[in-house]
């Protein structure tokens, strides 16, 4: 398991299978938590497809988060596929919140997280 931080938390999308439509909303009241606890940054587990979920889930909130950065409600984020000390976004997480050095998912490439700068 993944150490936790005061800086950062995980959060489980896909723990409990919801549909594209309730994990915009979870991941909306997420954020909102985290923002309002002054969190950095989140771990956003979303799986990857290995079930027919996952895939969905990672394609259509990767969307929203793009959206979300253009409007400024977060900061950036990184697919974990990229989430390595090699990549500039990652690296740019990693300085501002760099209690994540100690996640044993970086330079992993692990296509089912998305790591979230708030």
């Amino acid at each position: 398991m993944t150490p936790f931080n005061e800086d950062w938390r995980i959060f489980n999308i896909e723990k409990n299978k919801p549909t594209v439509a309730e994990a915009r909303k979870l991941l909306l009241d997420e954020i909102s938590r985290a923002k309002r606890d002054f969190v950095t940054a989140l771990i956003l587990i979303h799986g990857y497809g290995s079930h027919g979920v996952g895939g969905r889930l990672k394609i259509e909130l990767t969307k929203q988060l793009y959206a979300w950065k253009s409007q400024k409600f977060i900061t950036d984020f990184v697919p974990g596929e990229r989430w390595s000390e090699t990549d500039r976004t990652s690296l740019r997480i990693l300085s501002e919140c760099p209690g994540l050095e100690l996640d044993p998912d970086l330079n992993r490439r692990n296509l089912g997280i998305t790591i979230v700068l708030l």
